[in-house]
Protein backbone atom coordinates (compact mmCIF):
# COMPACT_ATOMS: atom_id res chain seq x y z
CA UNK A 1 0.00 0.00 0.00
CA UNK A 2 1.20 3.44 -0.74
CA UNK A 3 0.67 7.37 -0.08
CA UNK A 4 -0.10 8.75 -3.19
CA UNK A 5 -0.79 12.06 -1.75
CA UNK A 6 0.40 13.43 1.45
CA UNK A 7 -0.62 17.25 1.55
CA UNK A 8 -1.82 20.00 4.48
CA UNK A 9 -5.32 19.59 5.21
CA UNK A 10 -6.38 22.11 7.75
CA UNK A 11 -4.21 23.77 10.75
CA UNK A 12 -2.24 21.08 11.84
CA UNK A 13 -4.22 18.73 10.22
CA UNK A 14 -2.61 16.49 6.77
CA UNK A 15 -4.63 14.66 4.63
CA UNK A 16 -3.08 11.32 3.27
CA UNK A 17 -4.51 9.96 0.30
CA UNK A 18 -3.66 5.97 -0.20
CA UNK A 19 -3.69 3.96 -3.44
CA UNK A 20 -6.57 2.13 -2.42
CA UNK A 21 -8.32 5.77 -2.55
CA UNK A 22 -8.71 6.09 0.73
CA UNK A 23 -8.17 8.98 2.68
CA UNK A 24 -6.62 9.49 6.41
CA UNK A 25 -6.28 12.98 8.59
CA UNK A 26 -3.62 12.83 10.51
CA UNK A 27 -2.27 15.66 12.75
CA UNK A 28 1.29 16.53 11.86
CA UNK A 29 2.86 14.84 14.88
CA UNK A 30 1.37 11.27 13.86
CA UNK A 31 3.04 12.58 10.10
CA UNK A 32 6.11 13.26 11.88
CA UNK A 33 6.33 10.10 14.21
CA UNK A 34 6.09 7.78 11.37
CA UNK A 35 8.24 9.73 8.97
CA UNK A 36 5.00 9.36 6.56
CA UNK A 37 5.72 10.71 3.04
CA UNK A 38 4.33 10.69 -0.58
CA UNK A 39 5.18 8.00 -2.40
CA UNK A 40 5.71 5.76 0.94
CA UNK A 41 5.15 2.03 0.94
CA UNK A 42 3.18 0.77 4.03
CA UNK A 43 2.60 -2.41 5.42
CA UNK A 44 -0.89 -3.09 6.58
CA UNK A 45 0.15 -3.71 10.05
CA UNK A 46 2.27 -0.52 10.07
CA UNK A 47 -1.09 1.73 8.60
CA UNK A 48 -3.14 -0.20 11.60
CA UNK A 49 -1.00 1.39 14.17
CA UNK A 50 -0.84 5.16 12.23
CA UNK A 51 -4.50 4.97 12.53
CA UNK A 52 -4.47 3.83 16.56
CA UNK A 53 -1.70 6.55 16.76
CA UNK A 54 -4.03 9.00 15.15
CA UNK A 55 -7.24 8.14 17.01
CA UNK A 56 -5.18 7.81 20.50
CA UNK A 57 -4.23 11.27 19.90
CA UNK A 58 -8.09 12.87 18.91
CA UNK A 59 -9.27 10.71 22.33
CA UNK A 60 -6.47 12.12 24.58
CA UNK A 61 -6.78 15.57 23.47
CA UNK A 62 -10.76 15.10 23.75
CA UNK A 63 -10.12 13.98 27.10
CA UNK A 64 -8.00 17.28 27.93
CA UNK A 65 -10.57 19.36 26.30
CA UNK A 66 -13.22 18.17 28.52
CA UNK A 67 -11.42 18.44 31.67
CA UNK A 68 -10.67 22.16 30.91
CA UNK A 69 -14.15 22.51 31.83
CA UNK A 70 -15.04 20.13 34.70
CA UNK A 71 -13.51 17.52 36.64
CA UNK A 72 -14.67 13.91 35.89
CA UNK A 73 -14.01 10.65 37.52
CA UNK A 74 -12.16 7.59 36.37
CA UNK A 75 -15.66 5.60 35.38
CA UNK A 76 -17.20 8.76 34.09
CA UNK A 77 -14.21 9.80 31.20
CA UNK A 78 -14.01 6.33 30.61
CA UNK A 79 -17.59 6.06 29.38
CA UNK A 80 -17.54 9.32 27.59
CA UNK A 81 -14.50 8.67 25.37
CA UNK A 82 -16.01 4.81 24.91
CA UNK A 83 -19.53 6.48 23.79
CA UNK A 84 -17.37 8.24 21.32
CA UNK A 85 -14.86 5.92 20.06
CA UNK A 86 -15.86 2.65 20.70
CA UNK A 87 -13.15 0.97 21.19
CA UNK A 88 -12.00 -0.52 24.52
CA UNK A 89 -8.14 -1.22 24.29
CA UNK A 90 -7.74 2.53 23.20
CA UNK A 91 -10.30 3.79 25.75
CA UNK A 92 -8.59 1.58 28.39
CA UNK A 93 -5.26 3.41 26.86
CA UNK A 94 -6.10 7.00 27.14
CA UNK A 95 -7.46 6.47 30.81
CA UNK A 96 -3.85 5.02 32.05
CA UNK A 97 -2.14 7.91 29.99
CA UNK A 98 -4.61 10.72 31.82
CA UNK A 99 -4.43 8.77 35.37
CA UNK A 100 -0.28 8.87 34.74
CA UNK A 101 0.08 12.15 34.68
CA UNK A 102 -3.14 13.52 37.13
CA UNK A 103 -5.78 14.54 34.95
CA UNK A 104 -8.01 11.88 36.70
CA UNK A 105 -7.65 11.38 40.55
CA UNK A 106 -10.56 10.18 41.80
CA UNK A 107 -9.31 10.51 45.60
CA UNK A 108 -9.18 14.40 44.33
CA UNK A 109 -12.24 14.39 42.92
CA UNK A 110 -14.35 13.24 45.73
CA UNK A 111 -12.51 15.39 47.86
CA UNK A 112 -13.82 18.68 45.92
CA UNK A 113 -17.07 16.85 45.35
CA UNK A 114 -17.59 16.80 49.47
CA UNK A 115 -16.52 20.15 50.04
CA UNK A 116 -18.87 21.02 47.55
CA UNK A 117 -21.99 19.24 48.59
CA UNK A 118 -21.39 19.50 52.03
CA UNK A 119 -19.71 23.13 52.64
CA UNK A 120 -20.85 24.93 50.00
CA UNK A 121 -24.54 23.02 49.11
CA UNK A 122 -25.28 22.10 52.49
CA UNK A 123 -26.31 18.70 51.83
CA UNK A 124 -26.50 15.95 54.60
CA UNK A 125 -23.81 13.44 54.19
CA UNK A 126 -26.98 10.72 52.45
CA UNK A 127 -27.22 13.22 49.56
CA UNK A 128 -23.82 14.08 49.29
CA UNK A 129 -23.11 10.34 48.67
CA UNK A 130 -25.57 9.35 46.50
CA UNK A 131 -24.61 12.75 44.33
CA UNK A 132 -20.88 11.50 44.20
CA UNK A 133 -21.62 7.89 43.62
CA UNK A 134 -23.77 9.45 40.20
CA UNK A 135 -20.56 10.41 39.43
CA UNK A 136 -19.10 7.34 39.07
CA UNK A 137 -16.82 7.60 42.83
CA UNK A 138 -16.57 4.02 44.84
CA UNK A 139 -18.17 3.96 47.75
CA UNK A 140 -14.61 3.83 49.82
CA UNK A 141 -13.60 6.87 48.57
CA UNK A 142 -16.73 8.65 48.90
CA UNK A 143 -16.83 7.39 52.63
CA UNK A 144 -13.17 8.67 52.82
CA UNK A 145 -13.60 11.78 51.79
CA UNK A 146 -16.95 12.64 53.72
CA UNK A 147 -15.21 11.71 56.63
CA UNK A 148 -13.84 14.62 57.66
CA UNK A 149 -17.39 16.58 56.93
CA UNK A 150 -18.99 14.22 59.23
CA UNK A 151 -19.12 16.63 62.10
CA UNK A 152 -20.95 19.88 60.29
CA UNK A 153 -24.34 18.08 60.23
CA UNK A 154 -25.36 20.27 63.31
CA UNK A 155 -24.10 22.95 61.69
CA UNK A 156 -25.75 22.89 58.59
CA UNK A 157 -28.87 22.28 59.64
CA UNK A 158 -28.60 25.08 62.02
CA UNK A 159 -27.58 27.28 58.91
CA UNK A 160 -30.64 25.64 56.75
CA UNK A 161 -33.08 26.32 59.89
CA UNK A 162 -32.50 30.27 59.74
CA UNK A 163 -31.44 30.89 56.47
CA UNK A 164 -34.22 28.99 54.56
CA UNK A 165 -36.81 28.24 57.00
CA UNK A 166 -37.03 30.50 59.63
CA UNK A 167 -40.21 32.13 58.01
CA UNK A 168 -41.72 28.79 57.99
CA UNK A 169 -41.26 28.21 61.63
CA UNK A 170 -42.67 30.98 63.55
CA UNK A 171 -45.48 29.09 65.07
CA UNK A 172 -44.66 26.00 67.23
CA UNK A 173 -47.76 24.55 67.19
CA UNK A 174 -48.42 24.68 63.45
CA UNK A 175 -47.50 21.06 63.06
CA UNK A 176 -48.09 20.63 59.47
CA UNK A 177 -45.91 23.24 58.59
CA UNK A 178 -42.85 21.74 60.57
CA UNK A 179 -43.47 18.53 59.11
CA UNK A 180 -43.21 20.25 56.00
CA UNK A 181 -39.82 21.83 56.71
CA UNK A 182 -38.60 18.65 58.35
CA UNK A 183 -39.22 16.65 54.98
CA UNK A 184 -37.48 19.25 52.81
CA UNK A 185 -34.68 18.50 55.34
CA UNK A 186 -34.91 14.86 54.50
CA UNK A 187 -34.56 15.75 50.81
CA UNK A 188 -31.15 17.46 51.33
CA UNK A 189 -29.67 14.34 53.20
CA UNK A 190 -29.93 14.22 56.82
CA UNK A 191 -31.55 11.55 58.93
CA UNK A 192 -34.80 11.75 60.95
CA UNK A 193 -32.99 11.90 64.31
CA UNK A 194 -30.78 14.87 63.34
CA UNK A 195 -33.79 16.93 61.64
CA UNK A 196 -35.90 16.10 65.06
CA UNK A 197 -32.51 17.42 67.19
CA UNK A 198 -32.00 20.26 64.79
CA UNK A 199 -35.56 21.73 64.68
CA UNK A 200 -36.14 21.50 68.18
CA UNK A 201 -32.32 23.09 68.87
CA UNK A 202 -33.96 25.93 67.18
CA UNK A 203 -37.31 26.74 69.09
CA UNK A 204 -35.34 26.89 72.06
CA UNK A 205 -32.41 29.52 70.41
CA UNK A 206 -36.16 31.57 70.12
CA UNK A 207 -37.35 31.36 73.39
CA UNK A 208 -33.98 31.98 74.64
CA UNK A 209 -33.80 35.40 72.39
CA UNK A 210 -37.70 36.02 73.50
CA UNK A 211 -36.49 35.72 77.25
CA UNK A 212 -34.31 38.92 76.67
Amino acid sequence: MKITSLRQYKGTTYEAELDDDRKIYLHIDIVTDFGLYCGMELERDTLRKIIYASNFRRAYQYALYSLDYRDYSYSEMYRKLEKTYKNEKLCFAVMERLVKFGFINDRRYAEKLARKYVETKRFGLRRAKTEMYAKGLSFDIIDEALKEFEELTEENLAYLLEKKYSSLLEDRDDRKTIEKVKSALVRYGYGFSDINRAVADYFESIDSQEDF
